[in-house]
């Protein structure tokens, strides 16, 4: 394992136990039947019943079982050890059938040996991959021909400005493109709790929206649709606000991408 995923995991394994236990992820909500899903992956992968999905960067599992209440056959992925004891508790807890593998995600095909008819990945993943080329290849390499790849991702346009405590306006400090050694970021607010005590800094990389597109081009897969949107899930920025008709996060006049969302086919394999 490389210093960076090391740093990483180390991280994640932090922030699992301030997560279970915050608002924002709202655990119990969930065990009481709570859908974690939003409107706009419910909308846009349509319907799962009898379907198997793979959940790439899973973390502690709620949105893979929210497939699954939805009729998906599902197997939620991550390579936080605590995350997956978590998703796996919940699992049990909850009786919804769902596998949950450890895994850093460029190793899976070592662990996993299945293909299947939706890989699913969303909000926050992306940052904490370093290669977008092989990124791709592990989404194919688990498609069936003819299956669907989905994303809803926080717009790689968001990662050039300062979004620290202190941030009061759009500030460009960062790149938009992406660079081989990641950005260290020193620990500070946690999206999830904002009053939480995080130790452990992170290591993030930054892709722009024509790697991705390539990447997953180059692996196979057929580009359905790109969509943008002026919404986040979460607080990215502290000037952001949320509104009360809907569950998201808006920077005012909705003049900037916050989120994107692509829906991709595999219609070859890879020579």
């Amino acid at each position: 394992m490389d210093k960076y995923t090391k740093g990483n995991l180390e991280l994640w394994n932090e922030l699992t136990p301030i997560h279970a236990r915050s608002e924002f992820y709202d655990v119990e909500g969930f065990k009481e039947g709570r859908n974690t899903l939003k409107s706009i992956e419910l909308e846009e992968v349509g319907y799962v019943s009898g379907k198997s999905l793979l959940h790439l960067q899973c973390h502690f599992g709620m949105d893979t079982m929210s497939w699954a209440r939805l009729g998906a056959k599902v197997t939620g992925i991550d390579f936080s050890d605590k995350a997956i004891t978590l998703a796996r508790s919940l699992s049990k807890e909850t009786g919804i059938k769902a596998d949950f593998i450890c895994s850093d995600i460029y190793k899976l095909p070592n662990v996993l040996h299945k293909t299947f008819d939706i890989v699913f990945t969303s909000y926050g993943v992306l940052t904490w991959l370093p290669d977008m080329m092989k990124w791709a290849e592990i989404i194919s390499h688990f498609l069936k021909r003819g299956g669907t790849f989905y994303i809803v991702e926080c717009h790689p346009v968001t990662s050039i400005f300062d979004n620290s405590n202190s941030a009061t306006e759009l500030k460009v400090t960062q790149s938009y493109f992406h660079s081989a050694e990641p950005i260290r970021w020193e620990p500070e607010r946690d999206y999830a709790d904002a009053s939480a005590v995080v130790r452990s800094p992170s290591y993030e990389w930054t892709h722009n929206l024509s790697d991705i597109i390539n990447a997953l081009l180059s692996a196979g897969l057929r580009i359905e649709f790109l969509h943008e949107f002026p919404v986040s899930c979460y607080q990215w920025i502290p000037f952001a606000t949320k509104q009360a008709n809907d569950r998201y996060w808006h920077i005012e006049g909705d003049r900037l991408p916050l989120t994107f969302s692509l829906k991709a086919t595999k219609t070859r394999n890879r020579r």
